[in-house]
């Protein structure tokens, strides 16, 4: 965590005002397009990429779909993993993430903003909500997400952790592409003591349609998706 640090003190005259514009941004959510939401939001992800010493180099880009309504499942590095993908990801996107973390700072204002939804894992009934307004977001609104289908951190490097089938129950209600997504070295910013420059690796690998899917257990889709991210990690790492 030394290298938030590192972006804060690179940032001191930046970090004030776009604390306050966050904070705006989360309370009167409602009030801005999801575009002015996410437009503050990768301004904010670019300079503390500058000030912490980050690159991060995305692949693939190219094959994300043309049209909007689409879930993102990336393996769960650390907790830099979706400020990865927002450097680059050309659309704005919500995100669910664990309930525990709903009252951190900086994470309850970027899900405000996102208007994404904290799963209580431990909470069946409340899991399938969040999984129903997923697809319905998706389906009816046709917004983008961001589902870590390993439910947790690895916190093993570039080990991935297994899938779970439950994670693609949104994809299916949806019946919406589903867009593997491999990180690699995204442990590195926030989940070691290094300072140093890193590079992180964002690999958007080609959609997975319904059609392809569709008849196929939400084990064996996770499976799927795992193995694809798996091969990727290991040609680049």
């Amino acid at each position: 965590m030394k290298r938030i640090l590192v972006m804060v003190l690179h940032n001191l005259f930046f970090v004030p005002v776009y604390w306050l514009k966050l904070c705006r941004h989360a309370k009167h959510a409602l009030e801005y397009t999801d575009e002015q939401h996410y437009e503050m939001i990768q301004t904010i992800v670019h300079r503390a990429n500058q000030g912490g010493r980050v690159q991060v180099d995305s692949y693939g880009v190219e094959n994300l779909p043309k049209e909007q309504g689409f879930i993102l499942y990336p393996n769960h590095q650390g907790l830099y993993d979706t400020l990865a993908i927002a450097d680059a990801f050309p659309y704005p996107f919500s995100v669910v993430v664990k309930k525990e973390v709903e009252n951190v700072p900086f994470i309850k204002q970027m899900v405000a903003c996102m208007q994404g939804y904290y799963i209580d894992r431990d909470d069946i009934r409340q899991s399938m909500t969040v999984i129903n307004n997923v697809a319905k977001d998706v389906q009816e609104k046709k917004k983008n997400f961001i589902i870590f289908a390993e439910g947790t951190r690895s916190r093993q490097g570039n080990i991935i952790g297994s899938f779970k089938g439950g994670s693609f129950k949104s994809a299916a209600k949806a019946k919406c592409p589903i867009v593997p997504v491999a990180l690699i070295n995204s442990f590195l910013p926030f989940d070691t003591k290094t300072t140093e420059k890193v590079n992180v690796q964002v690999h958007y690998l080609p959609p997975i349609p319904y059609e392809t899917y569709k008849d196929m257990k939400t084990t064996e889709i996770a499976a799927m998706v795992e193995e694809e991210i798996r091969q990727t990690i290991k040609k680049y790492a």
